[in-house]
């Protein structure tokens, strides 16, 4: 069913890494930052609020939801003015953020699995997130990256796999997208044309009103050898 495949695609968070503590000790330190150098934000603005700020921006804003980062970094701009500093701290905010964004733990499977797959096919990612792959020193593994932000829309959208499969050179039928939300990276997936194949890393449950995955595997290592690499 797969032998016509010519690229495999990949899911970043919670595909590759888990991202949950990630992203919990990268809010820690952004407020740790924000207490030391523009104290009245954390006094007046949770992290709680920050998420919802960001909630309510996007909504106002749906042409701006896909991007995380502007998302972000507007709202620390609005809660920079609204407590009495300049706009410009939101950048370095973002910035220590990003930072610890990017500590990621790669999963002990992940490397020897794309250099057994990077022999039989070409290897790409797409995400929704903003996790930068060349700080965290896995952009070489792959011959393209894209990102919701970069493509002025995020999954479920069909055109970010059109996109993904534009930029290999390919058609979305030749492609082999790989990641854990059954929604945003299967079905959507599936939805432009292309095959899918499910990471379940917690033995979770397949949704019933979903077609399944053309595949589902445990780990990278277990998709490669079905890939018969």
């Amino acid at each position: 069913m797969l032998n016509d495949v010519r690229a495999v695609a990949f899911d970043l968070d919670n595909t590759l890494w888990d991202v949950e503590p990630v992203l919990a000790r990268a809010e820690e330190r952004l407020l740790g930052w924000l207490k030391q150098h523009c104290p009245r934000i954390p006094q007046q603005v949770s992290l709680a609020d920050m998420r919802a700020a960001r909630e309510e921006l996007a909504r106002a804003e749906p042409h701006n939801a896909h991007d995380v980062t502007y998302l972000r970094l507007t709202a620390l701009e609005r809660h920079a003015r609204e407590c009495g500093y300049g706009a410009e701290v939101a950048a370095r905010a973002f910035e220590v953020f990003l930072a610890a964004r990017c500590e990621v733990d790669i999963l002990p499977d992940v490397r020897p699995a794309l250099a057994r797959l990077r022999s039989a096919y070409a290897l790409a990612s797409l995400s929704n997130g903003n996790a930068d792959l060349a700080r965290i020193g896995l952009d070489g593994a792959f011959a393209l990256s894209l990102n919701a932000r970069q493509i002025g829309a995020g999954k479920p959208e069909r055109r970010c796999f059109e996109q993904l499969a534009y930029g290999l050179g390919l058609a979305t039928r030749d492609l082999l997208y790989v990641g854990d939300d059954p929604w945003l990276d299967v079905a959507a997936a599936r939805g432009a044309g292309c095959r899918s194949a499910w990471m379940n890393r917690r033995a979770s449950l397949w949704p019933a009103q979903l077609e399944p995955a053309d595949i589902s595997v445990r780990d990278c290592g277990e998709l490669a050898t079905l890939l018969g690499t």
